[in-house]
């Protein structure tokens, strides 16, 4: 059996492993266009008060999989998808332009969304949806920590991710200011009891919190960025962390059917027969989609073992809980999800 994985977060290396240990004599190549390994996307939004985030956050290494039998192509974007020829058109600095595979695993996750409004001023703000992002974001905070000083960040959006950045900066020492356009946090999430909670951790830890906030736009002025609403107010930075959107677009250029996600049915299957989804990116025949650690593993497993001819009943998700990373902040409640 030829395997190909595309994406090398969870969903596509806790399969990779998996399927490995139950077929010895496989051939699995994972495409990813990342370059540092495998790493703990959760912790991104604690990338602030841990010095070591960089190496600390890598769970294996590319090497490591290799060396457990694991073709890794690092650095590189599947083009296209050749649904006949059952290849894969790959761009990157390998040598490898063309990969034929039996069975095809898209786990590519999902990206940061960015309001359409937002998008012709993308330069002028931070996403964090990886470790590149967050390379940059320190990067640019280092500075301003060499002389003693510390930046002073907006954050659009006021939803688990920028809840949980806004915490980590906060503890870390900067100034952060939320903009949040409903009237409470992690409404999503969160019962209202459990917004106020979390408004007043926040507020407590020094974070400034604006609700019912429309954001027009930004600029540049003077090496500031300008948050503009009703009033323009000055930052040294700002991230916008809007949710994420499922990375999708590979799978509608091969005619896949998608629709928040890439479409698949209870056992992870697409409208083609040899091509798989996993993860924040699949879009189950209920219309969910599972962007949580537990349910994306329980995915990869339990793909695995499908396909290995360990398992013949359908995909269905056990129960699984999530938490807030924000320093100090315990909901009273169980999560929405």
């Amino acid at each position: 059996m030829n395997i190909v994985i595309v994406g090398s977060g969870i969903a596509g290396v806790t399969f990779a492993e998996k399927y490995r240990a139950l077929s010895p004599n496989a051939d699995i190549v994972l495409v990813t266009n990342e370059h540092d390994g495998y790493y703990s996307r959760p912790l991104l939004s604690r990338g602030f008060t841990k010095a070591d985030i960089e190496q600390s956050i890598i769970l294996k290494t590319f090497a490591k999989l290799r060396e457990n039998g694991i073709d890794v192509i690092a650095g590189s974007v599947v083009a296209a998808i050749d649904r006949i020829a059952k290849t894969i058109a790959i761009d990157g600095p390998g040598q490898e332009k063309s990969l034929a595979y039996d069975k095809l695993i898209l786990a590519q996750g999902s990206a940061a969304f960015i309001p359409p409004p937002f998008r012709p001023y993308e330069k002028l703000f931070y996403s964090l949806n990886s470790l590149i992002d967050l390379k940059a974001m320190r990067k640019f905070r280092q500075p301003f920590l060499n002389q003693n000083k510390h930046p002073h960040w907006a954050i659009v959006g006021g939803g688990l991710i920028g809840c949980e950045v806004a915490s980590d900066l906060a503890v870390a020492g900067d100034k952060v200011t939320i903009y949040h356009a409903m009237d409470r946090l992690m409404e999503r999430q969160l019962v209202a009891e459990d917004s106020t909670s979390l408004l007043k951790v926040l507020q407590t830890s020094g974070v400034e919190v604006l609700l019912n906030q429309s954001v027009q736009s930004f600029a540049e002025e003077g090496g500031k960025v300008c948050v503009l609403t009703d009033v323009t107010s000055e930052f040294d930075a700002v991230i916008v962390a809007c949710g994420f959107l499922p990375r999708t677009e590979l799978a509608q250029l091969a005619d896949l059917n998608s629709g928040r996600g890439i479409k698949v049915n209870a056992y992870m299957q697409t409208n083609d027969e040899a091509i798989f989804a996993l993860g924040d990116g699949a879009e189950l025949p209920d219309g969910k989609l599972y962007a949580y650690i537990l349910p994306i593993r329980s995915q990869a497993l339990w793909l695995a073992n499908y396909l290995a001819g360990q398992e013949q009943a359908a995909w269905s998700p056990a129960p699984f809980s999530t938490k807030a990373k924000v320093h100090g902040f315990e909901a009273g409640h169980a999560y929405n999800l």
